[in-house]
């Protein structure tokens, strides 16, 4: 078993930087935001990230929110911290970055940060999960003439045994600090895993909801933290929609009881930004049987043909067929455009922003270091293939 032992690794780094620093009688200045690759000189130069999960736009002309980032991986870094530190799930950071080790990504390495997000096709009114993205979307309600505002959080949803059901529901219930009193078919799968729980789990580190859960009007489902926050943006839930613990508390305070929530399946989406046509593709589900290069021909027409696309230059964009079909075949779970017809796509992620390694600002996540994992313990909470 790996133990990846976060803590004693950045312990040691900072030790040296600061040890380092001291010995070039350099006072305080820090050198702890900077990735390693960055030159003093230059450090000044590259921007920090913006928060990268509450967004405005043009509900009349656009679909697509967000912009890429890149940032340069350091000597401590995983993939899942550089998830949680931009807000995204394990999934989605993995199929960026095909060629990356999710473990050991290498001092030096550049890492595509998928923060640009296509919005689900249907309505745009409280809460929207899709579940191909593993990616819940929050639409405030907002005043005639302003912009429409968009909140959005990487989610886990349940495994291929215990399917998140998809369809229409609503928020029931408001719970703070909860009880979780698991169901007999729970208990059942404890008991046979040799660790039987007891009726009720009290609040707490072991509480597997975390702090907060907004109850649906579906039986036994419900939108939760999480006490296993590596298992965000992964299959590892009994069912519910699981939340990153910081993420959950901003949703719970923002949304009323009685928000409608729709929950949809949408591996392929299709959308509009200035005069671009944008595709955004993830992994279809296991379990999920249909036909989607059927469904997406359709979705294809339909977009097309929207009275959106009528604007400007957008009737008269060319597809881009050899991107679009590596798009489909090879999911990036990155958003690009497919009516650049001369741009390759590695040549669009070049030009992508590189922005600092760090928190960025006014980030939903605090950068609590002190949780270590081992492999069979995320694998264990997310089923990491």
């Amino acid at each position: 078993m790996v133990k990846i032992n976060l803590r004693l690794m950045r312990n040691r780094w900072y030790g040296i930087v600061w040890l380092f620093g001291i010995l070039l009688l350099n006072g305080c200045q820090s050198f702890l935001s900077r990735s390693v690759d960055e030159p003093v000189s230059a450090a000044n130069t590259i921007p920090i990230p913006v928060a990268s999960h509450q967004f405005s736009f043009d509900p009349f002309r656009d679909d697509v929110v967000g912009s890429i980032q890149v940032v340069t991986a350091r000597y401590e870094d995983t993939l899942s911290d550089i998830a949680r530190r931009f807000n995204l799930g394990y999934e989605e950071i993995v199929a960026a970055n095909p060629d990356v080790d999710p473990w050991l990504p290498g001092v030096g390495t550049r890492i595509i940060i998928p923060t640009q997000f296509v919005l689900p096709a249907g309505p745009r009114e409280g809460v929207v999960i899709n579940l191909a993205a593993m990616r819940l979307f929050y639409f405030p309600k907002v005043e005639d003439g302003e912009l429409q505002k968009v909140i959005t959080h990487p989610v886990g949803i349940g495994r291929l045994q215990w399917k998140t059901p998809e369809g229409i529901t609503r928020i029931t219930v408001k719970d703070e600090n909860p009880v979780w009193r698991p169901t007999p078919s729970i208990h059942k799968e404890y008991a046979r895993n040799g660790n039987p729980l007891p009726a009720a789990v009290p609040p707490g580190p072991d509480n597997p909801m975390g702090t907060h859960v907004l109850r649906l009007a579906w039986p036994t489902y419900a939108i939760h933290g999480t006490n296993k926050p590596p298992s965000i943006g992964l299959r590892g839930s009994f069912g519910c929609i699981r939340m990153y613990p910081e993420d959950i508390v901003g949703l719970f305070n923002d949304v009323a009881v009685g928000t409608p929530v729709r929950v949809v399946n949408q591996p392929r989406l299709l959308g509009w930004r200035d005069n671009r046509l944008y595709i955004q593709t993830y992994p279809v589900l296991e379990d999920d049987k249909r036909n989607h290069d059927k469904l997406f021909a359709r979705l294809m027409k339909e977009t097309r043909s929207a009275l959106k696309a009528q604007i400007n230059a957008r009737p008269h964009q060319q597809l881009n067929e050899p991107l679009l079909n590596e798009l489909i075949l090879n999911p990036r779970s990155t958003a690009v455009p497919v009516t650049d017809t001369d741009i390759l796509l590695q040549a669009y992620l070049g030009q992508a922003q590189h922005v600092q390694n760090t928190l960025p600002f006014n980030a939903t996540w605090a950068g609590d270091f002190n949780e270590n994992y081992t492999t069979a313990e995320i694998q264990e909470s997310g089923q990491v293939q």
